[in-house]
Parts: C-alpha cells; structure tokens; sequence
C-alpha cells in the first residue's frame, strides 16, 4: 500500500525490515494469535516458528511459476533463461525455501524486449489478485488444498554477486543480450572497456561487425560500440560510466582503435 500509508493504517503495529530470526519477533507474533501468517514477494526466510503461531499456518506468493525459480531473483532467471512466460505461485510457507504445496497461480507472457525489472512491474497485479483470492478463501473458512511441487521441474534463482553480473563475450549474442536485459537497471550487466567500469542498460544485435574481432574485441562504428561475442556482434546503445548515465556516443568515446573489452 505504500509506507506512509500503511503507517498511517497500522500505526505501532507496522514494523519495517524486522529480523525474523528475533525472539522478540517470535514473541510478539505469538501474543497475537494471527490466524494466517502471509509473505507476498518477502526474499527472507521465515522460522517456522512464526509460521507455525499462525492457527491456519502461514502462505506466501512467489513471483514465478513454482517449482521454476525458486529463490530470492526469479524474474533476473526468467529473462536471463529465455523463458516464453512468468507468473505468480500462491505456496504454503514451508521449512524449505519456495518449497510448500501451490494453491493458485496466474500465468503471464514475457514481452521478449522486457527488462528484470519490467517483468517484476508487470507481475505485481497479478500477484495482489491471487493473494487476495487466497486469503478471501481462508477467511471464508474453506477448505484450501495445495498440489505438491514436482522436484524433478525444480529449478532455482539465488541473487548474483558481481562477478555473475558480468557480462562475457564469449556468449553467443542473443544469451549476452538476456543477460543485459534480465540485469536492467539494477543491479546492470557490467564490463570494461579501456579499464573503465561500464554497466550496459540497452543493446542491440549490431547490423555488421569487422570479421576479424575475436570475441570481446570492440571498434567504434558510426559513433556506436560494436562488440563481438561467441557467434556475431552487439552494439551498445545506453549504459552508465562510474555510476552516471551514458549515451552510446559516451561510451564509444572511451574506446581506442582495436581495444578489447573486459
């Protein structure tokens, strides 16, 4: 709903980031007796002492189609592994993370020129409506069954450290521009180029290339970085230098004659 306004609803209530490992957390949830404990897109995990001081257990949604990407960054792995479509998965909060029984789900189609961080926008809808058909039911008193996850389609989607972030070249063209894409903006696919840190935001198949560039060579065509990767070329189009924004003319200006990038 909004920080300022969920202060203003919930007042003392409202605790922001709170370590869900505390005793003192512990023991305030118990002395509320909840009746259902629900996480919506909540990366930490949760003691099932928590999840057990709720009388009907505790639920959570999870913003892909579970067992696929379970963990903290699926929608980075979801355009990162070219996948045609997302969703969100209601769950039971289990001791394994993303593990529990599915309740409900809503499927959505990857636009193929999305972003990490347009297809988490495009799923926070989807994710309101099957948390609040959840918990409409649990409050009706139904009976909610769940469906038990498949190990075998399991697959996961931990948070990647800087190095995971950058970009190699050696990767045909359309996995480096996944990678570009599932990274924007934040934390940004990165490399070098003449040992300046650059994180590129935007990139496109380049329409030619030099034959001779061995992947992770560059030149500057037309005021554009052409880089070579593992089968043909990309052109950089947007990123930022040291943390500011830059035009792809910025970037081609840091660019000596037949440099390689890192």
């Amino acid at each position: 709903m909004g920080l300022r306004r969920a202060r203003r609803v919930f007042g003392a209530r409202l605790l922001v980031r709170p370590d869900a490992g505390s005793p003192a957390l512990g023991s305030r949830v118990e002395a509320l007796a909840p009746d259902l404990l629900v996480s919506w897109f909540w990366t930490t995990r949760l003691p099932m002492s928590l999840v057990r001081a709720a009388r009907l257990g505790g639920i959570g949604v999870h913003p892909s189609l579970l067992p696929r990407h379970r963990g903290p960054d699926p929608t980075t792995w979801a355009i990162a592994s070219g996948d045609a479509e997302s969703g969100v998965t209601a769950h039971r909060i289990e001791e394994d993370y993303d593990t529990g029984d599915i309740l409900d789900q809503e499927r959505l189609p990857i636009d193929p020129a999305w972003t990490g961080w347009q297809l988490a926008r495009a799923l926070d809808r989807p994710s309101l409506r099957v948390l609040r058909r959840m918990v409409a039911r649990f409050a009706r008193g139904e009976e909610v069954a769940g469906v038990a996850q498949d190990p075998a389609l399991a697959t996961h989607a931990p948070a990647l450290d800087d190095e995971a972030c950058a970009i190699r070249w050696s990767w045909p063209t359309e996995r480096v521009l996944r990678h570009i894409r599932a990274l924007a903006p934040a934390p940004g696919a990165w490399t070098e180029i003449e040992g300046v840190c650059v994180i590129v935001l935007r990139a496109a198949p380049a329409p030619s290339f030099p034959a001779a560039l061995e992947p992770g060579e560059a030149v500057a065509q037309g005021g554009v970085v052409v880089v070579r990767t593992g089968d043909t070329a990309v052109a950089l189009l947007e990123g930022e230098i040291e943390g500011e924004p830059a035009s792809a003319g910025e970037l081609a200006a840091l660019l000596s004659p037949g440099a390689p990038i890192g």
